[in-house]
């Protein structure tokens, strides 16, 4: 399913090696966490294996695929536009993590700077060390659709809307691609006036609990406050299909992260994601 979305082998610069070996040890990387260094050598040598995949990282193409394997989804019926969650996961860092360099990367044979490169390479220092969050919006079948990365004190509420904006399902028959589910479901960290506000102007339905805080702050101001948030409790009960799409932290690469840069970790978490989903 990849291979179409892969960059041609051969060209200038020698023997060029297949991807499909590559491919096999970026995938095992990924699933045990093992240093690149230690890669066996029936998946080549261990350099051309991490300089593919980050050029896969940096130039876009890991962020390819997944649009063309929600494309085949959406065109054989197995994405639920029904329902749709957000939440977030917290996972830690290794300390060699920490410490890169100050100026921005460059892209392979490019004068840009990496897709999805963030100046704070995606790394926060809260009580519990260096950690990083994963933001998820998932489709009702447990699968993720988008993902974004956070440092890990940053919180839940303004990262929602990026996260939906990030959903794509290009239609290969014709037609702008879907980007807007049918419904979202959410807990209260997501319960924001500027969330519901968006939602609202997109026409998506809504199920996010409101604080208890705000309702009694509702109250106390009788009907100026405005009417009481809708929730329907039947609906609420899906939402741990969004936690149950966490399963990317069975990845030993993901669960925690060795890489100094964030684009070069969004493409190992992209290519988790893409196991999980041709594994459906």
């Amino acid at each position: 399913m990849p291979e179409p979305h892969l960059p041609v082998p051969g060209g200038r610069g020698g023997w060029w090696n297949g991807h499909r070996t590559v491919l096999k040890g970026v995938l095992f990387r990924i699933r045990t966490g093992v240093p690149w260094r230690d890669l066996p050598e029936r998946y080549d040598s261990w350099e051309t294996v991490y300089e593919r995949h980050r050029r896969w990282s940096a130039d876009g193409t890991w962020s390819r695929i997944p649009q063309a394997v929600h494309a085949d989804a959406d065109l054989a019926g197995r994405i639920a536009w029904s329902t749709a969650g957000v939440g977030s996961t917290s996972c830690r860092a290794h300390q060699h993590a920490a410490g890169a360099r100050k100026a921005a990367p460059r892209a392979p044979k490019k004068r840009t700077t990496p897709r999805h490169h963030r100046p704070d390479e995606g790394l926060g220092r809260p009580r519990g060390g260096l950690t990083r969050k994963i933001h998820l919006a998932g489709e009702g079948g447990c699968r993720p659709m988008s993902l974004l990365i956070t440092p890990g004190q940053w919180g839940d509420t303004p990262q929602m809307v990026e996260a939906l904006d990030r959903i794509r399902a290009p239609r290969p028959l014709g037609g702008r691609p879907r980007t807007r589910p049918d419904h979202v479901c959410g807990d209260k960290a997501y319960g924001s006036r500027r969330n519901r506000r968006h939602l609202r102007r997109r026409y998506i339905r809504h199920t996010i609990p409101e604080p208890k805080d705000r309702r009694a702050n509702r109250r106390r101001r009788g009907c100026v406050a405005g009417r009481p948030v809708g929730f329907d409790r039947d609906r609420y009960r899906c939402r741990n299909e969004i936690e149950r799409t966490n399963r990317m932290k069975n990845f030993g690469a993901v669960a925690t992260r060795y890489g100094k840069r964030a684009y070069v970790f969004h493409g190992t978490i992209t290519a988790a994601t893409i196991r999980l989903r041709l594994r459906q």
